[in-house]
Parts: C-alpha cells; structure tokens; sequence
C-alpha cells in the first residue's frame, strides 16, 4: 500500500514544487500550512509515512511539532527537517531535535528520492531505524 507524505510549510510556492515534484514521481503527498494543522492530520489520517516539516514556521515551529510527534502515538514516523538554515549546529540541532533526516532548502531532488527510498515509504517500512 502506498503512504502519503505529509509536507508541513508556511509557504505554498515551497508546498506546491515539492507536491509536484513528488507526484511525477509517483508519491501521494498532503500537506498542512500549520505545525497544529500537521498535528492533527498526523491524528486523523493512517496513511501518513513520512513527515516533511519546514522547521521554521510561525506559531509552532518545527522543533517543538517534533517534540509533541516523538511523544505522541506515531513516535516512531520518519520526519525529515526541512529547512533553510544551514549554519553550522542547524544540521546537528534538527537531528537532536527528534528528525531523521535533515534537508536543506532548495531541496535536493535526488537527495530527496533516495530519503524516500531509504524510508520505503510505499511500503511503510523503515529500513534504516
């Protein structure tokens, strides 16, 4: 069964080239404008099998939604921190922060499909955890 992958951004320019891109390539992907509206799809839809989380975002930001993911109910759903810092420690602190993988904005495409890859995300299944 394909999973979607939830894209969380603030910016639908960065929402619309990552859709596109993921359904030419063949992936069902949602997304949320808000942490708290990616929250709550993490909570009322089953098919999620990646997250893609900008991780600066107004409100919440993608540290703390990382937080309340690893405490919750889908602890253990692959989340990738996507995001235009790229100074030194950002790389380090998004990974300590609960993600599993870090991307930096503009996203690498084939960076990206190797990370769905790895993650299986058609399958659901997480073969580098």
């Amino acid at each position: 069964m394909t999973k979607k992958i939830l894209i969380i951004d603030d910016d639908a320019r960065n929402v619309f080239a990552l859709s596109a891109v993921l359904k030419a390539r063949g992936y069902s992907s949602i997304s949320a404008s808000t942490a708290v509206d990616g929250l709550h799809l993490l909570d009322t839809d089953k098919d999620i099998g990646i997250v893609l989380v900008d991780m600066m975002m107004p409100e919440m930001d993608g540290y703390e939604m990382l937080a309340q993911i690893r405490a919750g109910k889908k602890s253990r759903l692959p989340v990738a921190a996507v995001t235009a810092q790229v100074m030194a420690g950002d790389k380090e602190r998004c990974l300590q922060a609960g993600a599993d993988v870090y991307l930096s904005k503009p996203i690498d495409v084939d960076l990206l499909l190797r990370m769905l890859d790895d993650y299986d995300v058609r399958a659901n299944v997480s073969i580098k955890r």
